[in-house]
């Protein structure tokens, strides 16, 4: 069993077990400081387990969009609807906030994420050519309109 709770500072050490296992360049201490302490657009909720933090997802408010900076759940929590929770809490917050939509980047090679979004309604929309510094892998922009967004198909 899991809960979704929001993220606060004394949250950053398991949040960051989870950026350095699950990400190839990791976000620093700093930058989630900074995420908690500085950034009035983040919005960041963590995934509790077995008593510690087996997963994370953020977004930004930007105007009246989000944009999904980082979702990653430890490999030994991952196929237990914890990506699925955190997604649809960011979804939830988007709909409370009335964004019209809500983008995120994924590396192209990453299908098990693309699935995940897929799943959620996320469409690719564009390519962010050369976008990992570290592989130089390409990124598939996603994108997911809420009903707020006058030109939404049904």
């Amino acid at each position: 069993m899991f809960e979704i709770i929001p993220m606060t500072v004394e949250h950053i050490d398991g949040v960051l077990a989870v950026e350095e296992a699950t990400f190839s360049i990791p976000w620093t201490r700093k930058d989630f400081e900074r995420e908690m302490t500085e950034n009035n657009l983040a919005i960041y909720y963590v995934a509790v387990a077995d008593g510690k933090i087996v997963g994370y997802a953020g977004m930004w408010h930007v105007i009246t969009e989000g944009h999904i900076t980082n979702v990653a759940v430890l490999e030994d929590y991952r196929k237990q609807g914890i990506g699925d929770a955190l997604m649809a809490q960011l979804e939830q917050v988007a709909m409370e906030k009335e964004m019209i939509g809500i983008t995120l980047e994924v590396r192209i090679s990453n299908a098990p994420a693309q699935h995940l979004y897929h799943k959620h309604g996320y469409r690719a929309e564009g390519l962010r050519k050369n976008y990992y510094p570290d592989t130089h892998e390409d990124a598939v922009i996603m994108w997911k309109y809420t009903p707020f967004y006058e030109g939404q198909e049904d």
